[in-house]
């Protein structure tokens, strides 16, 4: 990258702190390499290209999943079908003469109100069970039962055997009315809960699409028209005025301006962009026009292309199957056996009505309330105390998986460093003193509002300089700055100054510099009319929560690593400071998702963090993406984790957060699941010589009071600390 007193025409593509130019006369560091990643080649397969902006708004209570156990349900389904499920629950377990008998009250009774369960239960099954029912049928037909069929037979049993017993039928006293609509309400709010926990990969392709503008200004013979970007061809040229988008990749062929990189690199900085540099479709020119030549248009844009691998890699990483499902297919399996058992075994003792009763009686109390919970609750709760430490869950798998990650993977810059320039050290000529070189490096960058430049007054100010007042400050293009301090003419500046000003460097700074260069910090001299005085270097300020974050993972035995468009020398000087244990360095933005699937293609677990839209394929394709909040919103999006500050410590919060959760989801199944392996024999009546018998009411109630066990324990994950200071 070039330094922003133009050391690249000594020191090659070295990188170091690229800083966002609003004064003085810095040159602007370019990609490395020079240019932004090629488009990426259009993948067969592929429709359409990134929609425009306006077009890519997202209401996650609309959300429609096509896969798993909820199929074509969006959230706002369930949320609906609950309330109205559970305002019609509550007459009808006011009414249920089996309630009512438990807890020793007498309902009111006038003509019709024996009817109300009946009425209302069907009303119950037939709006609030359609999901399980229709669900459960697509397992069934699937050959996978899971949570959905093993609701959808406690439903179907129960709203049979209460119907029986309504009309009177066979003399049968399975009134399960209540235990209907508590079921269905409960399996609804668990569901509910459960989706509102679940990101949408939708949400970061409308987010890219909406990087794109909806017209474009195409310059023709007689002028400019204004046109859709969609009749945008290779070849047209383009006026790009000050604070418009990009509406397509292409080259400036006239004109130079700052552009806002922003959504393609995850930099906050600007980037000069002059005649021949290539620019990207969706970045933003914020101080100048600029004519292009448009080079790729729809989806052979370097945007479509990285629209493309988030839709690739998050298709392929959704198929993950939930820890109670694998329950509740368990159960399934359970109770449809002893179901079938309990009925063969009374029929055969001669006991008919005993049968029914008994087998009923086992396969309504076969799906817990609490294995609707056991989950759901865990994941409302950590999403909750999470949100209190900055960690934003919003993929449910994302929770999951956090715990088994062998390799954290850290975008380096903005988010295990600054971003921002930071002064490092100082270096003079022989005779001189240090802190007199860097107040006059400070008094002569005063007057600029360049990063680098405000980051050398703050290091001066920091060691309590005085600064002599300055006067005639000038900006150097691509050189440095000059001004006069009380009688002299002061420079700072890079190489290209030096050249300019026909000057060297004196030997007793050589060693010093040549150091600076090999770790990749941008040097600049100090030079009072014509001797060079001094030197100091600029580096990208690591953040010192990152050091204690690296080793706090390193003592729970997750790896970590780095990846970095930087130069090697740059990365190696950031791994060896925060003893990371693999670099990745000069690594292309579109090449970042290569890096995550080869730690992958050695059997490795990843979790990918990082803040830019070139970060977000490598989000979307690892095990779990986590998001730097500070980042773009495709980023964001992207990601099944999102950092609401730019701590990196809060991704230890998020491992212990798994870990913790983890236990609580095993222990919530072990207590719903181990409820019905010793409640479905007692109501199968495999005691019954014993004189003890499961009945249908105590059943009932035992797996009420299942779901309250459950929910105490989901508690406990309360006092888990999780803030980011507090995690060692």
């Amino acid at each position: 990258m070039q330094d922003h007193h133009d050391m690249q025409d000594q020191h090659g593509t070295q990188d170091h702190p690229a800083v966002h130019h609003q004064g003085g006369g810095h040159d602007h560091p370019q990609p490395p390499g020079g240019t932004l990643t090629e488009p990426p080649a259009h993948s067969a397969g592929h429709t359409g290209h990134p929609q425009h902006a306006g077009h890519g708004q997202h209401d996650d209570d609309h959300t429609i999943h096509t896969h798993g156990q909820h199929a074509g349900h969006s959230t706002a389904m369930f949320k609906n079908r609950f309330w109205l499920t559970l305002a019609l629950s509550i007459p009808v377990v006011y009414f249920s003469p089996m309630m009512a008998h438990l807890l020793g009250y007498m309902p009111p009774e006038f003509p019709g109100s024996a009817w109300i369960p009946p009425v209302l239960g069907t009303a119950i099954f037939l709006y609030g069970g359609q999901p399980f029912l229709k669900g459960g049928l697509q397992e069934l037909k699937d050959r996978t039962p899971g949570m959905m069929l093993l609701i959808a037979m406690a439903i179907t049993v129960a709203f049979a055997a209460s119907w029986v017993t309504s009309l009177g039928i066979g003399g049968f006293d399975l009134d399960f009315w209540w235990e209907l609509a508590l079921l269905v309400a409960i399996m609804l709010l668990g569901h509910w809960i459960e989706m509102r926990a679940l990101g949408s990969a939708q949400g970061a392709l409308d987010a890219l699409a909406a990087l794109l503008p909806d017209e474009a200004e195409r310059i023709t013979d007689s002028g400019t028209e204004t046109v859709p970007v969609s009749e945008l061809n290779a070849g047209d040229l383009v006026l790009v005025r000050p604070g418009a988008r990009m509406p397509a990749d292409g080259n400036v062929v006239d004109g130079q301006a700052e552009f806002d990189e922003s959504m393609i690199t995850g930099e906050s900085k600007t980037v000069a962009r002059g005649l021949g540099d290539p620019v990207v479709a969706g970045t933003v020119a914020t101080d100048s026009s600029v004519r292009v030549r448009v080079t790729a248009v729809g989806d052979q844009t370097a945007l479509a292309g990285i629209q493309r691998l988030v839709e690739e890699a998050q298709a392929s990483s959704s198929r993950a199957q939930a820890l109670a499902d694998r329950a509740a297919a368990f159960l399934f399996y359970f109770a449809a056996g002893a179901g079938v058992l309990t009925f063969i075994a009374w029929t055969l003792m001669g006991s008919v009505p005993d049968a029914v009763t008994r087998t009923v009686t086992v396969l309504v109390i076969a799906c817990p309330h609490a294995l609707g919970l056991a989950i759901p609750l865990v994941i409302a709760i950590s999403t909750e105390q999470a949100a209190r430490a900055g960690v934003l869950i919003k993929n449910r798998m994302a929770l999951e998986r956090m715990r088994t990650i062998d390799v954290v993977l850290f975008d380096k810059t903005g988010t295990l460093t600054t971003g921002e320039p930071e002064l490092k050290d100082v270096a003079v000529a022989e005779g001189a003193d240090p802190d007199a070189v860097l107040a006059l490096a400070a008094t002569v960058e005063s007057d600029s509002e360049h990063p680098v430049a405000r980051a050398i007054v703050r290091a001066a100010k920091a060691r309590n300089l005085a600064l002599a007042p300055a006067t005639g400050f000038t900006s150097l293009t691509g050189r440095g700055v000059r001004a006069n301090v009380e009688g002299r003419t002061v420079h700072v500046g890079g190489p290209a100054l030096l050249r300019e000003l026909g000057v060297v460097e004196p030997a007793s700074l050589a060693g010093s510099t040549k150091a600076w260069m090999d770790r990749g910090a941008a040097v600049l001299h100090v030079v009072d009319d014509g001797n060079v005085l001094g030197a100091v270097s600029m580096e990208d300020a690591v953040r010192p929560e990152s050091r204690q974050a690296v080793a706090a993972l390193q003592r729970r035995g997750v790896k970590v690593a780095m990846v970095t468009g930087d130069a090697h020398q740059v990365a190696a000087a950031v791994a060896a400071d925060l003893d990371i244990d693999e670099v990745f360095a000069e690594v292309l933005p579109a090449d970042k998702d290569k890096k995550v699937a080869e730690l992958q293609g050695r059997g490795l677990r990843v979790a990918m963090v990082g803040d830019g839209v070139n970060d977000s394929p490598a989000l979307a394709r690892a095990e779990v993406g986590i998001a730097i909040g500070a980042g773009t919103d495709v980023a964001v999006e992207s990601a099944g984790v999102v950092l609401a500050g730019n701590d990196p410590r809060a991704v230890l919060s998020m491992v212990d957060l798994s870990r913790a959760s983890y236990r609580k989801m095993w222990q919530n199944l072990v207590w719903a699941t181990g409820y019905n392996v010793l409640s479905v024999p007692l109501a199968a009546g495999v005691l019954a010589f014993a004189g003890v018998v499961l009945s249908p009411a105590a059943g009932a109630v035992l797996m009420s009071a299942s779901t309250v066990v459950v929910a105490l324990n989901a508690q406990l994950l309360r006092r888990l600390k999780l803030n980011p200071s507090e995690v060692r």
